[in-house]
């Protein structure tokens, strides 16, 4: 047997517990992981010299798959560029298994090659960091590795989800012997998480709804998070039963519900006081993780509710709108299933909160109505283009959008709820530009839809290395919002008066998204007028089995102009 078996059956482990996509990185120190990932014939194993791209394609994968991707690196500084797309694990509750070889403990700052403190690298950003033993020959050092393994990978998928780290220190020789087979053990322990379902109880539900019938004006906020078709549509089913407005951003996966607020961060952006008043909850529900809208933060934070419940199934909530009250600790389908069975007597209480509820729809119509017919523009700029797009997206497709202004022209523009099977991602965990287009890539590789990604300039050129692999991606499509720059920094308060924002914010460059595509083999459409727009959006997205990029090259001001456009005619609608 050979003295790494413990190591070799660490992939047959991982199988077991359905892990079979691994994303390993070149390296020597973690050979004894490379090779019992890569000769398993039950996984997928992908190569991405880049480890820190590495880690953001698994992190796609996981997104897509909801189900663990382990990650394989070699010692060193190579651990450290794992770090950005752990954090987003982390707080977007993704689960990941990171491997990371390691030097024996005995060599650690000795002066030896690719040598650091791996131990406990990533902190607070995974859910635990296990050690590996050294010694894999003693009987109680392979009964530990299998047990950390099983431990570790509960852990990831326990919830909430999130990545997990561990690090495997290795003795040379690394490589087998010339002709050894590597083999894996039939008889390996294989523990099982077995999670409780947290359901509510009968006197919970009837406390819930004892205290609700106390409020008049309940409002509902969701949060980003998975597309759970039969689960959305039955949200939105017991939203209109019971009179309760629903907000949803376009992260949410909310917009296949017909009366969704979808356009809140506009509307809250420009309303005045008294509209705001009347919009204010006596109740907040909210459900999912993170919001995109300032707007809808800095609403609930000067017009709090007097009480606001959020439900999730565990782990310790944020208090996003600082005014938490309580937390209940059950799925979303559950605490739905207790909303729907309370009673609906039409009486004078039941009255307000229809009424409650009108008033947003009524905000939520004249919002659509402006962006009816704002659209098209004298001028083409950004804002209107991704308009088209949306219209234009496949019935049923994966949308990925990069951070800054891409996710917000989506947020503005919104889905509706004929586009219900389109799925949305975004890395706001933690909001990074840094590994938005692998991630993307990450979905593209494990998914059979469509996987089509809406980028800024920066966040594209900033994660070129995504492409940088031999792995076809013949269902991607990449829109490219080429400003020369971060046009966010000329729209939110602060940078944008300042006389140092276009040398030291902006950050111009002359980048363009073609030389990318001679380089990779991919096709390059560009867009610069719009009476290209249709036919160039026709073979955008004619899926003939070839990578394609198109390109809209605007300006800066144009696109602020715009948009400050908008505002106004939105604004204006609130004026006497």
């Amino acid at each position: 047997m050979s003295r790494y078996q413990p190591i070799y059956d660490i992939a047959s482990l991982c199988v077991r517990k359905g892990i079979t996509n691994v994303v390993l990185s070149p390296g020597s120190r973690c050979a004894p992981l490379t090779l019992a990932f890569a000769r398993h014939k039950k996984i997928t194993c992908r190569t991405i010299s880049d480890e820190r791209s590495a880690a953001f394609i698994g992190l796609g994968m996981a997104k897509k798959t909801q189900i663990p991707t382990a990650l394989v690196c070699t010692s060193g500084t190579a651990v450290f560029n794992y770090a950005p797309a752990v954090a987003e694990a982390f707080f977007s509750k993704t689960p990941l298994i990171v491997f990371t070889a390691d030097r024996p403990a005995e060599w650690i700052a000795q002066q030896d090659g690719q040598t650091i403190f791996q131990h406990g690298i990533f902190g607070q950003h995974v859910k635990a960091s296990f050690q590996l033993p050294q010694d894999y020959s003693h009987p109680d050092s392979v009964w530990a590795i299998n047990r950390i393994v099983n431990d570790a990978i509960n852990l990831a998928m326990q919830e909430p989800k999130g990545p997990v780290h561990i690090n495997a220190p290795f003795r040379e020789p690394l490589y087998p012997e010339t002709n050894e087979d590597i083999t894996y053990t039939d008889a390996i322990t294989v523990r099982n998480l077995v999670q409780a379902e947290p359901v509510l109880s009968r006197s919970t539900r009837k406390q819930l709804a004892k205290e609700l019938s106390n409020y008049n004006k309940i409002l509902l906020v969701g949060g980003q998070q998975h597309l759970e078709a039969p689960a959305i549509q039955f949200i939105g089913q017991v939203c209109q039963k019971q009179n309760l407005p629903l907000l949803g951003d376009v992260i949410s996966n909310l917009h296949g519900i017909d009366n969704l607020i979808r356009h809140s961060d506009l509307f809250l952006g420009q309303a005045n006081e008294a509209i705001k008043k009347s919009l204010q909850p006596d109740l907040l529900i909210t459900f999912g993780e993170s919001i995109i809208s300032k707007n809808v933060k800095l609403f609930l934070r000067q017009f709090p509710a007097h009480a606001h419940w959020h439900v999730q199934a565990g782990g310790v909530p944020a208090d996003t709108f600082q005014g938490l009250t309580k937390v209940i600790q059950t799925e979303a389908t559950e605490f739905f299933d207790f909303l729907d069975k309370l009673e609906t007597t039409e009486n004078f209480e039941r009255q307000k909160q229809s009424n409650y509820q009108k008033l947003w729809e009524v905000e939520e119509r004249k919002t659509l109505r402006c962006l009816e017919k704002f659209f098209p523009h004298k001028d083409l700029a950004e804002l209107e283009l991704v308009h088209e797009l949306i219209q234009a997206l496949p019935d049923n497709c994966d949308l990925h959008l990069a951070n800054s202004m891409s996710v917000r022209y989506a947020n503005f523009i919104g889905l509706g709820a004929q586009k219900k099977n389109i799925e949305v991602f975004s890395n706001r965990g933690t909001s990074g530009i840094d590994g938005c287009t692998s991630t993307a890539v990450g979905n593209a590789l494990v998914s059979n839809k469509p996987t089509i990604f809406f980028t800024g300039d920066m966040a594209f050129f900033y994660d070129r290395n995504a492409f940088w692999h031999n792995y076809p991606l013949p269902n991607f499509r990449v829109v490219v919002l080429n400003n020369h720059g971060g046009t966010i920094f000329n729209l939110i308060d602060g940078p944008s008066s300042l006389p140092e924002t276009g040398e030291y914010f902006v950050t111009h460059q002359t980048l363009s998204a073609k030389k990318l595509c001679e380089e990779f083999g991919f096709d390059y459409l560009k867009i610069d007028n719009r009476r290209k727009i249709k036919n160039m959006l026709k073979d955008f997205f004619d899926f003939d089995n070839s990578t394609k990029i198109l390109e809209f090259e605007s300006a800066h001001s144009l696109n602020k102009t715009i948009f400050e456009e908008l505002k106004k005619k939105i604004k204006q609608q609130y004026e006497p």
